[in-house]
């Protein structure tokens, strides 16, 4: 009997639509920078109902240039320990000072309570991280941010689609930055997005992410009716923009997210129901304000390493997102205690969600992770 094949923990969904819109911009003889940039940048703010949209290379560089704009040299962040490394990097490559505030155990977003229990006249602006696609309190958050005049920065890396009371993440009136890395909802293989309502805040980060030229090669080359070599360089920007191979797959599974968070929201739900009644294992959650876009499925386990190791002897790959930031030694000089985080961490699991998934598929990974409690914790 032939070996069933492994399954991953992420897999991007992708088919003859992506193929033939790359070949499109091959074909086109632009590549870099460009019109299908400027498309794609115009439909995610549509799709997101924000003002203002500019692309990037990685959400990674859209968290630098969003926590540039809000010049944060020399002040302190309030961040959260439970997110990618790239989250807080950008704090330090600005010269920040980040302040983890502490999370809520179940949804594994920043606790408001924590936050405000760190606001000081030091503190420039609020980092949130919609951890798995589920969004923040953010209406409790962005009112700390207001009473204070600083900025609220979200890192929406997980909220490709995501909802919070009805209005999708990007569209809340603050600097959003996406992640379109291989693995996310909405895969280019790698790139990001920043998503705002000041036009000269866009425009801005429009000429850092092209390292501070007023006009990139596309507007020079592309739409003057002859080619104009000449530009201004008005800030130490960076080489951070995206291409157009990228925006045409960007493109593409703009038009299918919705479909296709749909379907991780039908895979969540027969996960739910499967492990129904297991005490030793807590399924994740979603409260009345958010409408997840479910990047992640995070489980609470028992004796989570030997899940793990149980599942990859068994053809599944699971994995554990994520390691406290303040953990790391590089955070030392910012670690404090944090009893939700050091508490909850230790037994987080992710299992594998991908559109893609079958449903043979995922009743093989709900019948082992039932088959690992009943032999190892009964």
């Amino acid at each position: 009997m032939a070996k069933p094949e492994p399954i991953p923990v992420f897999k991007p969904c992708y088919d003859e639509e992506e193929v033939q819109a790359v070949a499109e911009v091959l074909r086109s003889g632009w590549i870099g920078l460009g019109p299908r940039t400027r498309q794609f940048e115009h439909a995610f703010a549509g799709y997101v109902e924000a003002p203002f949209a500019v692309a990037t290379n990685s959400a990674t560089a859209a968290l630098h240039l969003a926590l540039k704009v809000a010049n944060v040299e020399g002040h302190e962040v309030i961040t959260t320990p439970m997110t990618f490394v790239s989250t807080n990097h950008a704090i330090l490559y600005n010269n920040g000072i980040p302040v983890f505030a502490d999370i809520e155990p179940d949804t594994l977003n920043v606790d408001v309570r924590s936050v405000e229990e760190l606001l000081s006249p030091r503190t420039r602006a609020i980092v949130v991280v919609h951890y798995g696609g589920h969004a923040c309190d953010m209406d409790a958050i962005m009112e700390l941010a207001r009473l204070r005049g600083i900025p609220v920065i979200e890192d929406a890396a997980h909220a490709c689609g995501a909802q919070y009371k009805g209005k999708r993440i990007g569209g809340l009136g603050n600097l959003t930055c996406f992640s379109f890395h291989a693995v996310k909802n909405l895969a280019t293989g790698d790139g990001g997005m920043i998503t705002c309502t000041d036009p000269q805040v866009a425009e801005r980060l429009d000429h850092l992410r092209w390292v501070g030229i007023s006009k990139d090669t596309w507007r020079r080359a592309g739409e003057e009716t002859r080619y104009s070599w000449f530009y201004g360089v008005e800030d130490v920007g960076f080489k951070y923009h995206m291409n157009d191979i990228a925006a045409a797959l960007g493109l593409v599974q703009l038009a299918k997210l919705d479909r296709t968070n749909a379907r991780r929201r039908e895979i969540v739900a027969r996960y739910n129901q499967g492990f129904a009644g297991l005490e030793w294992l807590e399924t994740p959650v979603e409260k009345p304000y958010a409408h997840s876009s479910w990047h992640n499925y995070v489980v609470k386990a028992e004796r989570r390493d030997e899940l793990i190791q149980f599942l990859g002897e068994r053809g599944i790959s699971a994995g554990m997102h994520y390691y406290p930031n303040h953990l790391y030694e590089i955070y030392e000089p910012y670690r404090r205690p944090l009893p939700v985080t050091d508490r909850v961490w230790r037994r987080l699991v992710t299992l594998p969600l991908f559109p893609d998934l079958t449903d043979s598929q995922v009743e093989h990974i709900i019948e082992t992770v039932r088959s690992f409690g009943a032999q190892r914790l009964t």
